[in-house]
């Protein structure tokens, strides 16, 4: 798996990571063994984390703004020198200091420049100044699964396994690394040129080597012992991968005919309580039911084979596990892109205002390890 890093910014964030496609992607190394190898470059690169430089996007032009939330915005960059373009995230230091974010920051940089898989975002250079962190990640110019979900409504189970093979192996590849993802869901996934997916944004990931019992994701896919604050681990994320499943089949989540009135949902969540459509097929609705488990020792993903159960399921009988991830099929969906400055698959925003500056630096003690 070679990683193309911007020459121009290696000071800001190295490529420590060399083993190369041959290598990682021969069907011939058994999975637990390759899984093994992307631990050891996973724990050398989380060992080892780098601060990054106060030149903010300095030798940067800024095209586009791709989105924008409570945090700051996701913009569009150029590099000048190289030509190789980047969505960069950039957040804001007095909203992550007042809403108590600073922890969650500092993780989703250091899980960022750490993982490298080929269907999850990665670091690609970072950098702050006075007023702004910045994330320098790929820019995945195919939008949002959610856009092409929502304008098909729903997919048939030939696309929907497409999709779920490759987010089962993203979240195979972060729990291996003991990290808990925690916010799955369609908005959160990307697609690139060719059609496959790159699982995004990491501000709820965290690293645990036991349980953990933090109440955050959305809503309509948080899973029964996070609602009731019970300690919890990978089998979160499986919980959400069962709503997941069933959303991109059956064109909306078990649990939406709740979710304008939330207490009602969770309620609904916790009693494991929702409707199977008749048209799944029994493999599906056997895998759904065997994920959306409210009872941790009946939940795939959380038995003694762990998360073999799901990716040995009857729903996933033909998958060619490897043949994914060298990338060898034809995706159900190739988006349109003209260029690499093309953003039309994005939501429209207005041009990027001015950001900010202060004279002074903001926070800088909560952020000298950034």
């Amino acid at each position: 798996m070679s990683i193309s890093h911007d020459k121009g910014r290696q000071s800001q964030q190295g490529d420590s990571h060399n083993i190369t496609a041959e290598k990682l992607f021969n069907p011939s190394i058994e999975y637990d063994d390759l899984l093994l190898k992307l631990k050891e470059e996973f724990n050398k690169v989380w060992d080892t984390a780098k601060t990054s430089p106060d030149n903010g996007l300095e030798g940067f032009d800024e095209l586009a703004t791709l989105g924008a939330g409570s945090f700051g915005r996701v913009i569009l960059v150029k590099n000048r020198q190289t030509g190789n373009y980047y969505a960069v995230k950039i957040l804001i230091k007095d909203q992550i200091v007042k809403t108590k974010q600073v922890t969650h920051v500092h993780t989703e940089k250091r899980v960022l420049s750490s993982i490298r898989f080929p269907f999850l975002i990665h670091l690609e250079f970072s950098s702050k100044d006075f007023d702004y962190l910045y994330l320098g990640l790929p820019f995945i110019n195919g939008g949002e699964l959610f856009t092409y979900h929502r304008k098909v409504r729903k997919f048939n189970e030939k696309q929907a396994r497409f999709y779920a093979s490759q987010v089962y192996m993203g979240l195979e590849y972060l729990h291996g690394m003991s990290l808990l993802y925690r916010d799955l869901k369609p908005e959160n996934i990307l697609i690139d040129s060719k059609g496959y997916i790159k699982i995004t944004d990491f501000g709820f990931a965290k690293k645990v080597e036991t349980r953990t019992m933090t109440l955050c994701g959305t809503p309509e896919y948080l899973a029964p012992e996070i609602i009731q604050s019970k300690p919890y681990g990978t089998s979160v994320d499986w919980w959400s991968y069962g709503i997941l499943l069933y959303e991109l089949v059956a064109g909306n989540s078990p649990f939406s005919p709740h979710n304008k009135d939330v207490m009602m949902m969770y309620t609904k969540i916790c009693d494991g309580e929702y409707k199977m459509p008749t048209f799944f097929s029994a493999p599906l609705k056997d895998l759904i039911d065997n994920l959306l488990q409210v009872d941790l020792s009946k939940r795939f993903g959380n038995l003694v084979n762990g998360n073999k159960d799901i990716k040995n399921h009857a729903w996933f009988k033909n998958v060619d596990w490897y043949g994914l991830l060298n990338q060898d099929f034809a995706a159900p969906f190739i988006p349109r892109v003209t260029n690499m400055e093309d953003v039309s698959n994005f939501d429209r925003f207005p041009d990027p205002k001015p950001l900010h500056r202060s004279k002074t630096n903001r926070h800088a003690d909560l952020f000298v390890d950034f």
